[in-house]
């Protein structure tokens, strides 16, 4: 199937063989998600926008986050490009942590940045998300665009309906987010959500206090740290090594 594959399946119906074909497809992508990351560990996933440079703050503060967690025992996870994703990476990368890049194919190539241990490329941006979902332990969510939010508002989702438990999630800039904040704050006042559907969102400029915060959540999420069977060579399986420096 070519790159406009998801272009035709989104135009409408189509005959059954194209949408039975089109399925396979989307059970491949998972199968190959699944594969590649079934051995990560304890992970948190770092979104934002691949627009910043290694001179603005929100690169060097998501550095240094990145940097912390992996010295907490985290895996960190990303879109594998430039910006946010590339200083996230490279945190990982300075705490000797376990540095991974889960990419979606778009038109334009993304070039993947050279802090990564593994970099796993998906084809749908729905497949993408319900993996790194499953295989993260927390997210963080950094100044960022469309994308960030898409994933930031439907993992929240995710928290108010039950599906996902105990998963932390951190909002840093408290500037860059002001509008968001008062959004939300907004919801609540029209009883549109309740108060307690943001108890696991934590908006703040602290680094240490987000670190702690990731913490106390995902010690209560234990199942997803627990190791995998071994690696099977039939399934195209191996143990994911990181990179030396």
């Amino acid at each position: 199937m070519n790159g406009n594959s998801e272009n035709a399946f989104l135009a409408g119906p189509r005959s059954r063989w194209k949408e039975f074909l089109f399925s396979l497809e989307v059970l491949f992508q998972f199968i190959k998600g699944f594969r590649n990351l079934h051995f990560v560990g304890p992970c948190i996933t770092i979104f934002g926008s691949a627009r910043f440079g290694p001179e603005d703050v929100y690169y060097q503060t998501t550095e240094e986050l990145a940097t912390r967690l992996g010295k907490s025992g985290f895996a960190i996870m990303t879109g594998g490009g430039p910006g946010i994703m590339e200083a996230a990476n490279k945190g990982a990368k300075n705490a000797g942590a376990l540095s991974l890049g889960c990419n979606i194919e778009l038109p334009f190539e993304q070039h993947p940045n050279p802090y990564l241990d593994r970099m796993v490329n998906i084809r749908y941006f729905f497949v993408r998300k319900e993996l790194l979902r499953k295989y993260s332990s927390g997210f963080v969510i950094m100044p960022g665009g469309l994308g960030t939010l898409d994933e930031f508002f439907e993992v929240i989702t995710l928290i108010q309906t039950g599906k996902m438990k105990n998963f932390p999630v951190v909002v840093m800039g408290l500037e860059y987010h002001e509008q968001l904040m008062r959004y939300f704050e907004a919801l609540v006042h029209e009883a549109t959500v309740s108060s307690t559907d943001f108890q696991h969102i934590l908006f703040t400029d602290d680094i240490a206090q987000a670190e702690q915060h990731i913490r106390n959540y995902a010690e209560k999420t234990a199942y997803k740290h627990m190791p995998g069977d071994a690696p099977l060579w039939i399934l195209g399986e191996r143990k994911i090594n990181r990179k030396p420096n």
